[in-house]
């Protein structure tokens, strides 16, 4: 009896410990890297132009939906025809939409980006 009073047994979990670094790092003061503000900036760089095609593309498959509706359930079909043809338009017009707002977005920030990865050279 008396030597299992002095034993001392351990037992380690590395899924516990991963566990407790991962609830220690929420609770610690977080210091943002320069590669992880770049990849911020460029993500920032993209959200306008993916804000605006997907207004572009819902909006346009609404119309092109009611286009549809026009023809086949009101029976206007000239009507819905046009009407359709300008959801596809918005539709096709989304892509686009999407590359020039980035495009003018990445120009925009442009200098920060160069002078940030200046640092990481």
């Amino acid at each position: 009896m008396k030597d299992d009073k002095e034993k001392f047994s351990y037992t380690y979990s590395s899924k516990q410990q991963e566990e407790i670094d991962r609830i220690l790092k929420k609770y610690m003061p977080s210091e943002e890297s320069v590669l992880d503000k770049l990849r911020r900036l460029d993500k920032e760089a993209e959200r306008p132009g993916t804000v605006a095609s997907v207004t572009a593309g819902v909006i346009g498959s609404l119309v092109l939906g009611f286009g549809m509706c026009c023809s086949l359930e009101w029976e206007l079909f000239l009507t819905g025809t046009v009407i359709g043809m300008i959801g596809i338009a918005i539709i096709a017009a989304a892509y686009p939409l999407f590359r020039l707002l980035t495009k003018k977005q990445r120009k925009k920030i442009a200098p920060q980006m160069i002078e940030l990865s200046k640092t990481l050279k």
